[in-house]
């Protein structure tokens, strides 16, 4: 990449032309352009986290038409953790452009949970529970108490924590990963890695830190499993 290139790229992308710089002419490290740089990555690994962690998943379900080694319970509870943004931010009127990402991922994780229905053999039921929760999401975002949005927002990340317990469990029961997706999972532990940073420097919510720390160990779990082939088959044997 030639050096204006690099320098465009980083200054659209990354930081202001002044930390730039200061970076790469001056050679000076700078607090407040570190920050910001730190702040700007971290955004944009919590972007790839919603928008496509659970794309790769799904592509690969249906490439390789099974979803095998796929835990229904992990994915139930994703589909749960991923539509209680949208119950409260319907719930509390918000633009749809405050949540929109939230329903591609939602779409996307419905489309897992029906796929892997669907090659157990139990279309019918994958349509029926779909419709079902299609149809709870809607009650609840309209008729629920506050309370009971206000409850499901705060059980979101606890839920998703507990799905990724309940695939790591499955993949140490059966000793192989089958169809899971190392991508998705390399982008949930990048999300998660972002969530901290902010949970660190705008929040301050030791709560929020300490459980996006745990995801993040949890999806490096996963990771491992995925990307140890070797050992899962040594336990196998």
């Amino acid at each position: 990449m030639a050096p204006s290139a690099f320098k465009n790229f980083l200054v659209t992308f990354l930081m202001p032309e002044k930390c730039y710089e200061r970076f790469f002419v001056n050679f000076r490290m700078n607090g407040a352009c570190l920050r910001f740089v730190m702040n700007r990555v971290m955004g944009f690994l919590i972007l790839l986290d919603t928008f496509l962690a659970q794309l790769p998943q799904l592509l690969k379900i249906l490439w390789r038409k099974s979803a095998d080694g796929l835990s229904l319970t992990s994915a139930l509870l994703q589909l749960y953790a991923f539509s209680c943004p949208i119950v409260y931010a319907i719930a509390h009127h918000f633009p749809l452009f405050a949540w929109g990402e939230r329903l591609i991922t939602l779409t996307q994780t419905a489309a897992i949970v029906f796929l892997i229905l669907y090659y157990r053999g139990r279309t019918l039921t994958g349509i029926l529970l779909l419709l079902a929760f299609g149809g709870a999401i809607l009650l609840l975002a309209s008729y629920a108490a506050a309370t009971v949005v206000s409850a499901m927002q705060a059980s979101s990340l606890p839920a998703l924590i507990a799905s990724k317990v309940f695939q790591a469990g499955t993949n140490h029961s059966n000793a192989s990963t089958g169809q899971l997706s190392s991508l998705s999972v390399l982008l949930s532990w990048a999300g998660s890695l972002g969530f901290i940073f902010v949970s660190l420097q705008e929040t301050g919510n030791w709560l929020a830190t300490v459980s996006h720390t745990l995801s993040a160990c949890l999806s490096c779990v996963l990771l491992a499993q995925v990307l140890c082939p070797d050992a899962t088959k040594k336990k196998s044997e």
